[in-house]
């Protein structure tokens, strides 16, 4: 190899070494070290939920499920009249929301209990989604999920759970009730913050549900 030749060479792998150095922090998330960054911001969040919840994340984005470097945690060990909802910029380890966000209306009265992927069954599902496309339906501005978890959440799009604004989750609902409305499925948001919501997380970005359920702790191939 002539001294030109191994010149560049050298630049080509130099080059190489810099892009992957410039690589996405989503695509070497160390999920530990982002549990402590992210519970920083979050305190009420649990850290089990975090870790699936990051653990997820990591093997959508290893699958090329992510385009969109946001994580939304549900945790639905948590009653409907606490904010149990939260959005992070995982590029730049930011809390982007934390509000209320409802279940469905057979899962269980404040605090959901009951699970299903099955259809017609007005139950939430568990697990791991990849947020799609939005639109404008009879609960005005929608967000269309898919489910990527057979068996227990890969229903969701033909179920129609989306995530969409409601009356029965604004705060003062929440307040005077002293829980959320239920939906049929759907992770519903305020309707005063759905667009922004929305915005936020839509075009393929990971939204995780999470509950101590050992069925799906101990089958899911995500967490």
């Amino acid at each position: 190899m002539n001294s030109i030749t191994a010149f560049f060479s050298f630049l080509v792998l130099t080059f190489a070494s810099l892009s992957g150095a410039h690589s996405s922090h989503a695509n070497n998330i160390d999920v530990d070290a982002e549990i402590k960054n992210l519970s920083d911001k979050a305190p009420e969040l649990s850290q089990k939920a975090l870790h699936y919840a990051l653990t997820a994340y990591k093997e959508a984005e290893k699958e090329g499920c992510v385009k969109n470097h946001v994580l939304t945690v549900i945790d639905y060990s948590l009653p409907s009249s606490k904010q149990r909802m939260w959005i992070f910029d995982i590029n730049h380890d930011k809390l982007l929301y934390n509000t209320y966000v409802a279940h469905g209306k057979n899962s269980g009265l404040n605090v959901p209990t009951h699970f299903s992927n099955t259809n017609s069954s007005l139950e939430t599902s568990l697990g791991t989604y990849i947020t799609k496309d939005t639109y404008i339906g009879s609960k005005g501005y929608s967000l269309n999920l898919d489910g990527i978890e057979k068996g227990y959440n890969d229903h969701a799009y033909n179920r129609r759970v989306v995530v969409h604004g409601a009356w029965y989750v604004e705060s003062d609902f929440i307040k005077n009730s002293g829980r959320a409305g239920r939906s049929w499925g759907c992770p519903a948001v305020a309707k005063s913050m759905a667009k922004p919501i929305i915005n936020a997380i839509k075009g393929g970005s990971v939204l995780f549900a999470y509950y101590p359920d050992s069925d799906y702790l101990g089958h899911s191939a995500f967490v």
